[in-house]
């Protein structure tokens, strides 16, 4: 079986991704979780996986941001809006577009070290592919200003240096 990976900008591929979106994340059951009230930033790139019998299967958003960490200003990579058709999971599609969005994160020369937030059905997953929970805070934007991000829990993976596995960071925008 051979699977196509393709890595794209983020705004001009939202019309290829948003199809699975809506199918993953109808937005009837949105609103009754944790994070349904919540206002997401936008990806720079997006890794979009086809499944071999048609379809778009897989998708993970990559998000570069200068952030905060403990006051010091640091440029790290991001994770966010992780999905895979109901139809295609198990089939390690997941992992395959994880990885290619980690080696993207470690090929952009900046990023230190990576953030994601994902819910506790999430964390196995994550923790096996080295992702380490961020026991500090998070602050992010939202539109009613800046806020304590407590509706996902942070995980961190290390890129050029060792990921902080606590204190303080402000994403300095939009969580993802």
């Amino acid at each position: 079986m051979s699977i196509e990976i393709e890595i794209l900008n983020g705004d001009a591929s939202w019309t290829a991704a948003e199809p699975l979106f809506n199918a993953v994340w109808p937005a009837h059951e949105v609103e009754k979780l944790p994070w349904g009230h919540v206002k997401w930033a936008h990806p720079d790139l997006r890794v979009l996986i086809d499944a071999p019998e048609g379809g778009l299967a897989c998708h993970v958003g990559i998000f570069f941001r200068t952030v905060s960490w403990n006051g010091r200003k640091v440029h790290i990579g991001g994770i966010g809006g992780v999905s895979t058709r109901a139809d295609c999971r198990r089939r390690g599609y997941a992992s395959i577009a994880l990885n290619a969005a980690v080696q993207t994160m470690r090929d952009h020369d900046a990023a230190q070290f990576a953030l994601l937030f994902c819910e506790p059905h999430n964390f196995a997953f994550y923790q096996s592919r080295d992702w380490h929970p961020f026991t500090g805070e998070i602050d992010a934007e939202q539109p009613e200003g800046k806020i304590r991000f407590e509706a996902m829990a942070p995980f961190v993976l290390d890129l050029r240096r060792r990921a902080p596995r606590q204190g303080t960071i402000d994403l300095c925008g939009l969580p993802w």
